[in-house]
């Protein structure tokens, strides 16, 4: 060998030479009364995993490949099996790292790596059917006891291959049998209903997950499907309430079951759900901090700094080890204030911008401090909604988190505007610094809220304006900017941009939502208004803001009845101000005015100052 090869060899070449599987003494010292162990580990063999080592390092893994996959076959070696793979999937040769794994399985048929590795690949290469076999006798050689949990994972595997519906048949071929042992049968049927899931056969999955449910009512595996299809499946959610009737104290999923509520817009639905949990685990901090989110998008600021306050101390107690967990459990809640108004009259509710987080900074917050930061946003949010912005402040003061830094900015942004200061709060937008295109894009939407919510719409409009420009084709964008141009009159610009939404993003049921309910609000092309809202509600069955757009498209239709019935069902998922403002305008022209009447006071409680709710009183000359 010249010698300036062997000078290149790096010490990891050498160790791993060495120290393959089975190959290498044992590192412990010998018992002075026993004979020697001889390493496996011969000079050629060594020569030759050697030479392996240094084709790779010199750029050259398929001759590294051949010459480790030479030395696996040559010893039975399971590790030098494994190596050789590794060196072809480093290289992206799939075909040769599958060769390397049927030759391992030819010298251990019942090996679970090589078996796991045989899985992958063929789905990774796109041979599907293939990995049905593999599949199920990794299955049969894992001890019984791991058997359900294998099974409960395969349908992750599968996720990856390109044509869903093959995958979701080698699933079908490859758990089948496992539906007819009690021990398994579970744990198939949900598998196999996730594969048809996957493949958009929501259906078939519908059908399995039912049957799973009826075999095992207290299963949660059913129920977490279930959950998958909530938002688009409704019927799915009878699965979901007889799993917690048949196990209440399944906190788990009943909080997974909130956050889908919240993300439906069904908050009090969800806030029912979070109470079950508080009272069911009174020392959790997570649903506490959910609880206060949802409360703060119902307008409740005293009931949402309570369950805030109530996090807090939990999540300080505990040394906020479960407080993490909460943040994504509020995240649907969270969500609302920066998604896109549900109708064409509503606006961004509390101004509040979103901040996407793409990069992982050093100094970023641990994630048990993560709950407790949000929790101080919303607290703050809470003061600024009963007009005590110096409380707002002090516990925006708490927050010292750079990665955070531009929301906390943008909610002292929204106090100045609260009082006034439009301009001094455009600066502290204007100058936060950025870190990233999110930084940028969020500071254009919080800006254009500011001027929203100061009614200034031609420099709003002007702002998203030039967001759109400097992201064209965003949906979002683009529907703001449609927001503004109703409100400033522009009715055909409006239109434009919300049909080239719906042309970049069809399933975004919000465009469909606020044509048509701008239509309806018009009182103009009425068929057209209403067909545009059930396609907004096929994308989001049940979404509260879109059953009340069509309750009001039928109410101008003269469907008086089906109003109250449509408008009744999204007031009993959201008591929003608006939809109860819908609602009483129904009742009260339809001679229910008693009811008309209090359903406005409880609206005027939440919400004196809300335009739509002053008008309508002012309108129906309604005596409060």
């Amino acid at each position: 060998m010249p010698a300036r090869i062997v000078r290149s060899v790096s010490r990891s070449a050498l160790v791993l030479a060495a120290a393959c599987c089975g190959l290498a003494p044992a590192a412990h010292a010998q018992d002075a009364q026993s004979p020697p162990v001889n390493s496996a580990l011969t000079a050629p063999l060594f020569y030759q995993l050697l030479i392996g080592e240094i084709e790779l390092s010199e750029g050259s893994p398929g001759n590294a490949y051949q010459v480790i996959l030479d030395a696996a076959r040559k010893t039975n070696d399971q590790q030098l099996y494994r190596r050789a793979t590794d060196i072809a999937l480093q290289a992206r040769a799939g075909d040769q790292a599958l060769a390397a794994v049927k030759a391992w399985r030819g010298a251990w048929p019942d090996s679970r790596d090589a078996l796991r590795y045989q899985v992958q690949l063929l789905i990774a290469l796109n041979r599907v059917p293939e990995a049905v076999e593999p599949l199920q006798r990794l299955i049969d050689v894992s001890p019984p006891a791991e058997r359900p949990l294998l099974i409960s994972v395969a349908p992750r595997l599968f996720a990856r291959a390109a044509d869903k519906r093959a995958a979701a048949k080698a699933l079908e071929d490859a758990l089948g049998g496992y539906v007819k042992e009690p021990a398994t049968a579970t744990a198939a049927r949900v598998a196999i209903a996730r594969g048809w899931l996957l493949a958009q056969d929501t259906a078939l999955a519908l059908e399995l997950t039912q049957q799973a449910h009826a075999a095992d009512p207290s299963a949660e595996g059913p129920a977490l499907v279930a959950l998958e299809m909530l938002p688009t499946t409704p019927q799915a959610e009878a699965i979901v309430t007889a799993t917690l009737a048949a196990n209440p104290g399944n906190n788990a999923v009943r909080m997974l079951y909130a956050r889908v509520l919240g993300g439906g817009q069904r908050h009090a639905d969800a806030i029912a759900q979070l109470e079950i949990v508080a009272r069911n685990a009174p020392t959790l901090a997570a649903p506490w901090l959910s609880l206060g989110a949802l409360h703060l998008e119902l307008r409740q600021p005293q009931e949402a700094t309570t369950a805030l306050k109530k996090f807090v101390q939990l999540a300080q107690a505990a040394d906020a080890p479960a407080a993490s967990a909460s943040a994504p459990a509020a995240s649907a809640a969270q969500a609302a204030p920066s998604a896109p108004a549900a109708s064409a009259a509503r606006p961004l509710v509390d101004g509040t911008a979103q901040v996407d987080d793409e990069d992982d900074d050093d100094d970023a917050p641990s994630t048990s401090d993560a709950g407790l930061i949000q929790a101080y946003l919303l607290l703050a949010q809470a003061a600024e909604m009963q007009g005590d912005y110096a409380q707002a402040e002090t516990w925006l003061g708490k927050i010292d988190s750079t990665t955070r830094a531009l929301e906390v900015q943008v909610r002292r942004a929204s106090l100045l505007a609260r009082q006034g200061r439009i301009d001094e709060a455009r600066a502290v937008i204007r100058q936060t610094p950025e870190r990233n295109p999110a930084d940028v894009r969020a500071k254009l939407l919080a800006e254009a809220q500011i001027l929203r919510e100061a009614k200034r719409w031609d420099d709003a409009y002007a702002v998203m304006a030039a967001a759109n420009k400097q992201f064209p084709n965003d949906p979002d964008l683009l529907y703001e900017q449609a927001m503004l141009a109703e409100k400033l009159g522009r009715f055909d610009d409006m239109e434009r941009e919300l049909r080239r939404v719906i042309e970049i993003a069809p399933n975004f049921q919000h465009a469909y939502n606020a044509l048509g309910y701008s239509l309806a609000e018009r009182n103009v092309r009425l068929e057209e208004a209403r067909a545009l809202i059930k396609k907004a509600l096929e994308i989001r069955p049940g979404d509260p803001f879109i059953t009340d757009s069509l309750g009001w498209v039928e109410y101008r239709m003269g469907n008086r009845e089906e109003a109250v019935r449509l408008l009744r069902q999204a007031y009993g998922s959201r008591p929003d101000v608006e939809i109860a403002v819908h609602l009483a305008e129904v009742l009260w022209v339809s001679g229910q005015r008693d009811e008309a009447r209090q359903i406005l006071r409880d609206a005027r409680k939440r919400d004196a100052s809300n335009e739509v709710l002053v008008e309508t009183i002012a309108r129906l000359q309604v005596d409060l």
